[in-house]
């Protein structure tokens, strides 16, 4: 498959800049907390979401957490490891207001798949290659952070790119032919999307092993998306506050 054959160059070229990879801890090792996320509706009439869940950054042996993304790492890979991973998406929604009212809900994708993190001198990079189990669509993901320190904060700031196939979007922004005929909203059939994002995270330790963590997102909708007569907006915001401890 295509997003396949992507995700291998892209870490043939991170391969290129790294060095041996960490070992294994064999203790839990990183940040574990509750948080509050949110994140801005773009579809018309949804209503913007907000929870309050774990929030978990942390390995223990083979096994990880990153935020929304969790796995297995497997055969060693540069500086870190090739990985088996799944994602914890927040993309579906109900169609239960007036606005969407002759359309069905939209089930939350299930991405599953291949991915590598990547610690290097110059920064960390994170490359993801999924299959979504609902729409059986693909999604492909490439990241960049770095690490500054400011006044006792340490600043993460973040830049990256989603590739997500036609049927992927399809299945969150698509209006078929029924959908349309019970709506009345147009009919419309998407196309691949590829949408960059750019975030900032903050961490200012408390005291001990405590820690304050901010971070907040932004995703620029390309027109495969902002073309559905669903969308309302041309970006998309999130972000989460979390209070983590920090086992080392």
């Amino acid at each position: 498959m295509k997003i396949f054959f992507l995700f291998g160059v892209a870490m043939g070229l991170a391969s290129t800049v790294v060095h041996a990879q960490s070992a294994l801890p064999e203790a839990l090792t990183g940040d574990v907390g509750a948080a509050v996320y949110a994140t801005a509706a773009t579809v018309r009439g949804a209503s913007h979401r907000l929870s309050f869940l774990p929030y978990v950054y942390a390995d223990y042996q083979r096994v990880f957490a990153r935020t929304d993304t969790f796995g297995v790492k497997t055969v060693a890979l540069g500086s870190g490891y090739l990985e088996l991973v799944g994602r914890v998406s927040q993309e579906g929604y109900k169609a239960d207001s007036p606005a969407l009212r002759g359309l069905h809900d939209r089930s939350t994708p299930v991405p599953l798949g291949i991915g590598t993190y990547q610690e290097t001198p110059y920064g960390a990079f994170f490359v993801y290659a999924m299959h979504d189990v609902t729409s059986g669509g693909s999604l492909l993901e490439a990241t960049y952070a770095a690490e500054l320190a400011f006044s006792g904060w340490k600043i993460y700031p973040q830049i990256g790119i989603e590739r997500r196939s036609a049927a992927y979007v399809q299945h969150l922004y698509g209006v078929d032919a029924d959908e349309s005929a019970r709506s009345g909203v147009a009919r419309y059939r998407a196309t691949a999307s590829t949408v960059p994002v750019a975030g900032l995270a903050a961490e200012l330790a408390l005291g001990g092993p405590w820690h304050l963590l901010v971070q907040a997102r932004r995703s620029w909708l390309d027109a495969a998306i902002r073309d559905s007569p669903l969308v309302a907006s041309r970006t998309q915001n999130s972000g989460f506050v979390a209070v983590t401890y920090a086992f080392k």
